[in-house]
């Protein structure tokens, strides 16, 4: 089994590039983070974080850093699989590698916006002073941060208001041979700045691949910032995630994972509330069926006072599908008038569909208001024998509930081409679930 070594190795036969390319500072991130790597090794079911979900499959493949794309990819491929951005700034990435061609942004005063190989060199202090820094510890961050080829950066200055939405795409066109990318992106908003910003994740085609993405962003004091992620990728493909934010004092911050891809999906999204009155909202959507594994860790820590979270993340799984939802509320002794909520709620839509839910509450304050709770079922019956009574199909009638379902979660979405594509993508997920029922 490849393992390890495999990527210990594939390093080594990297690094003399890498040494060349990269400031000498990022060379020791890298060094540091396949360090890192090597020590901790995979995950294994005996870990508490990982008990649910075996990456030994993506162990036992030997991935390869994804070669640059040859053949082309079109406007029609990135609209067709995500949405009319036309409205949007956008930056396309194809296997890792910066696409110019597709990428469309304009200059507004105090936002600075690019590839993060360029924001080492024009930004350098400030990427110096976030890349990394908070992630570090993560095994599959040290991953990425080790072998990381081409990134984001946004930076929007104190009390600017981003025109127009960011776009990300990342576009995957598997080979031959397995390959593996490692998406970075860096989102500064400074003090009253604004923004909105939207990652996609699709492939070109149904093949194994390994993408390991990281997201790093600080939201400053009295900063807005908004985040949608969509996970489209390759049925055959396998996910992993981690999101780590870090806001501060007033800050509002708004981010939300949809899952609807992967072979094996992991996401771990870190929000740390520290500073007074800031007011976050996490939240999911994911959808499983044949042999799917999709994996959802939170971990909001509120660190500072008179602060608020709300969390709601809903599955919907059908077929031999596997969810885990680990939802970790942490909040610090100083951290008095705490509001926090949690929500997790699945449907099942088969007898076989399995989900592990473990919501988690850790208060040391004693002036505080948290709640949490989990609700896994099936459709209700009832509402749809009312529907039927209307003259409603049955297959119909159950679309309409689990419409109605994620309903709660997609409307919170306010970019209207965007939520109008995901409902279509969720109708469309339902009428494949259908037909491999039979």
């Amino acid at each position: 089994m490849p393992g390890v070594a495999a990527y210990e190795s594939t390093f080594a036969e990297l690094e003399p590039r890498l040494r060349k390319a990269d400031p000498a500072w990022v060379h020791d991130l890298r060094r540091a983070g396949i360090e890192r790597f090597k020590t901790l090794g995979f995950p294994t079911l005996k870990e508490e974080e990982w008990r649910f979900t075996r990456t030994r499959p993506i162990a036992e493949l030997d991935f390869r850093p994804a070669a640059a794309p040859a053949s082309k990819v079109t406007e029609e491929d990135v609209v067709s699989r995500t949405f009319d951005d036309s409205h949007c700034h956008r930056l396309v990435f194809v296997n890792g590698y910066a696409n110019p061609a597709l990428s469309r942004l304009s200059k507004q005063r105090g936002v600075w916006m690019g590839p993060l190989s360029l924001a080492l060199s024009e930004r350098t202090d400030r990427v110096k002073n976030l890349l990394g820094q908070r992630v570090s510890e993560q095994r599959f961050a040290a991953l990425n941060t080790a072998f990381w080829n081409e990134g984001v950066y946004l930076e929007v200055a104190d009390s600017v208001v981003l025109e127009k939405p960011v776009h990300v795409v990342h576009i995957t066109i598997p080979g031959a041979t397995p390959a593996m990318t490692h998406p970075r992106l860096v989102v500064v908003a400074d003090r009253s700045a604004e923004l909105t910003i939207i990652e996609s994740h699709i492939a070109l085609d149904d093949a194994p691949y390994f993408t390991n993405a990281v997201t790093e962003m600080v939201c400053g004091d009295n900063s807005s910032v908004t985040h949608w992620k969509v996970q489209r990728e390759s049925m055959r493909a396998f996910h992993i995630a981690l999101q780590h934010a870090t806001l501060g004092p007033n800050a509002r911050f708004s981010t939300m994972s949809i899952s609807m891809g992967g072979a094996l999906v992991r996401n771990d999204i870190h929000t740390i509330l520290d500073g007074e009155g800031i007011d976050a909202r996490v939240d999911g959507l994911y959808l499983a069926g044949g042999r799917q594994h999709v994996d959802n860790h939170t971990y909001i820590r509120h660190a500072k006072p008179h602060c608020h979270s709300f969390e709601l993340y809903k599955g919907i799984l059908d077929g031999h599908s596997r969810g885990v939802f680990n939802g970790r509320i942490f909040v610090d002794p100083i951290a008095q008038k705490t509001d926090a909520k949690q929500e997790n709620n699945c449907m099942l839509l088969s007898d076989d569909a399995r989900i592990n839910s473990n919501p988690q509450l850790e208060i040391f304050a004693d002036d505080v208001k948290c709640t949490h709770g989990a609700a896994i079922g099936k459709h209700d019956e009832d509402a749809i024998f009312y529907l039927r009574s209307r003259g409603i199909p049955a297959i119909d009638a159950r679309d309409l509930m689990v419409y109605a379902f994620a309903s709660e979660v997609l409307e919170r979405i306010g970019e209207t081409a965007l939520k109008l594509r995901l409902e279509d993508d969720l109708f469309a997920w339902l009428e494949r679930s259908r037909r491999e029922r039979g």
